[in-house]
């Protein structure tokens, strides 16, 4: 996981980075133009020779890394274009260095520099300069230290819009700090490089969609001063899902029982397809055994859909057909064997269920996975909901996990709406509409801290919160998910991922990190694969085959 910083974190690395370990910013300045230059270099098919490159700079350090791009590019061979927006004398420090450097190489054929007294200046030398072939346009204006949002420096680089758009650190007019992009309209950049590690801007929606493909560079700053800075923030990566199947691989002595039991506990009369799909992608993550209790009504039609070796159990219903509280004495065996538990896909929702599902989550001292109506049955999710602390599924013992897996609706249901914050502005997890508010960040954070919960906050790029405040963007995943039955995958997925981290006695905050990278992916092989349009989560649970093999091989 690489922690995400601020900007201000970001500026005590790189100072520590030159009072502590004695690396002049200056050089560090120039690996940055030469990490742009090395991704400017692979995205125009190998090299730069004979490309004409256009370069925007601001007078401040994200404008000296594009100085030094110009130089740099204009040494391997591109016809490079410098636009400083501002003036030399504006400049200071290793930017100015660096600007200086470049007016003295002006007078090579292959290298223009101009000044613009403003951005209205820049768009008259654009619009007067002869352009041959354009390849790529490069924004090095602001980069972090915006302190409010703009968009005149989006509308230059928008005139050419057929080219490579590359931005340094972050898009010109982003805030690096800040999720929001208060209604600007901004062209997204094909590529962002950002520096030792991703800001807030780069990975969190809606702001992140402004990013285009992110790339983060290490430019020599030692990762013992990232982790000094003490983040909370996390971005999930490749990394964290190889380590975690790496240490779960299949030895020549696996067998079922070294695998997990997952216990999955879904379904009614009315749906039985949740039951289905949640128990088959179970069956799929690489678990020994997977055990579906189901109401007695559904059983039948969930046998004749899933997997053959998925081990199905009925059990006592209510009159509607869903699960009845007298179920929990029939399951009793089940409970205490199994390593994890998944329950609520499907289940429907009667006071005899929520009942059940108390008892169920009171009882279990494994992972357990709640999603679906199962949250809806507990919420609101409170103190004064569950009076009794020992059998409360908020107040666990040590070492156990409850994992609550909500969309955005559930997520309001658990907090109880706004009745139970009337005063709207003064709550960061409500506004006045009802909605989560802008820092999804905060709210995920207070919620698993305040309930000592792993929550899973599903919806545009999935925040998972840990009890100790840790909070993970999780990058892979698309909106072809966003379709009925991949709620049900994912809890599937992660009972799967519990049960093999019990027996494996794997960390499971990392574990369900992993399971939602892996399950993210799959959705994206997906949407490569049919389409966002056609995709279903039936497509998701087969294409873990290819995430696997992608991550494994």
């Amino acid at each position: 996981m690489q922690p995400v910083l601020t900007a201000a974190q970001m500026r005590e690395v790189d100072r520590l980075t030159t009072e502590k370990y004695g690396i002049p910013s200056i050089i560090l300045m120039e690996n940055a133009a030469n990490a742009v230059a090395r991704v400017i270099t692979e995205k125009l098919g190998g090299s730069v020779k004979m490309k004409e490159i256009l370069i925007l700079c601001g007078p401040g350090n994200n404008g000296g890394d594009g100085a030094a791009l110009a130089r740099i590019l204009s040494n391997d061979g591109a016809g490079v274009t410098a636009i400083l927006l501002g003036t030399l004398e504006r400049t200071k420090g290793d930017a100015r260095t660096n600007f200086e450097k470049l007016v003295a190489m002006a007078d090579r054929p292959n290298l223009e520099f101009f000044e613009a007294e403003d951005v209205a200046h820049a768009s008259d030398l654009l619009n007067e300069h002869e352009w041959g072939e354009l390849s790529c346009v490069v924004d090095a204006v602001f980069g972090t230290g915006l302190r409010s949002p703009r968009a005149d420096v989006n509308e230059l680089v928008a005139s050419f819009p057929d080219v490579l758009h590359v931005a340094i650190d972050i898009q010109s007019g982003l805030m690096a700090d800040r999720a929001d992009v208060e209604g600007t309209q901004f062209r997204p950049p094909d590529v962002t490089v950002t520096f030792t590690a991703p800001k807030p801007a780069n990975v969190l929606p809606p702001a992140s969609n402004f990013n285009g493909e992110l790339v983060v560079a290490n430019i020599g700053s030692p990762e013992e001063l990232v982790r000094e800075q003490h983040s909370q923030l996390f971005l999930a990566e490749n990394a964290d899902a190889k380590a975690w199947l790496e240490r779960t691989r299949f030895s020549s002595d696996s067998y079922k029982n070294t695998r997990g039991h997952a216990l999955m506990i879904a379904g009614s009369e009315s749906y039985s397809g949740a039951a289905v799909l949640a128990g088959n992608a179970a069956m799929r993550s690489g678990v020994g055994l997977v055990t579906l209790v189901t109401p007695h009504s559904s059983k039948d039609s969930v046998a004749s859909r899933i997997l053959p070796e998925v081990m199905i159990r009925g059990v006592e219903e209510t009159e509607d057909g869903a699960i009845a509280e007298e179920a929990f004495d029939e399951i009793d065996a089940l409970l205490e064997k199994a390593d994890s538990i998944a329950i609520g896909c499907g289940l429907s929702q009667s006071e005899s269920t929520r009942n059940f599902v108390k008892k169920v989550v009171a009882r279990c001292r494994q992972p357990v996975v709640v999603d679906a109506d199962a949250l809806n049955l507990l919420s609101p999710f409170s103190k004064e909901n569950h009076p009794d602390a020992k059998a409360s599924p908020l107040l666990r013992k040590e070492g156990s996990h409850v994992i609550l897996t909500p969309h955005e609706g559930e997520f309001r249901r658990l907090l109880g709406e706004s009745k139970n914050h009337p005063d709207a502005e003064a709550s960061p997890l409500l506004r006045k509409e009802g909605s989560l508010a802008a820092d999804r960040v905060a709210a995920v954070r207070e919620f698993a801290t305040t309930h000592n919960v792993i929550l899973v906050l599903k919806g545009e790029r999935v925040l998972i919160g840990a009890p100790d405040g840790r909070v993970v963007v999780n990058p892979t995943g698309n909106s072809g998910l966003g379709k009925a039955g991949n709620g049900d995958t994912l809890t599937g997925i992660l009972a799967g991922f519990t049960a093999q981290a019990a027996v494996m006695k794997i960390d499971v905050f990392e574990t369900v990190v992993a399971a939602v990278y892996v399950a993210g992916m799959a959705g994206d092989i997906a949407a490569a694969n049919y389409g966002k349009r056609v995709m279903t989560a039936s497509d998701v649970r087969e294409c873990l085959v290819d995430a696997f093999a992608v991550l494994e091989n």
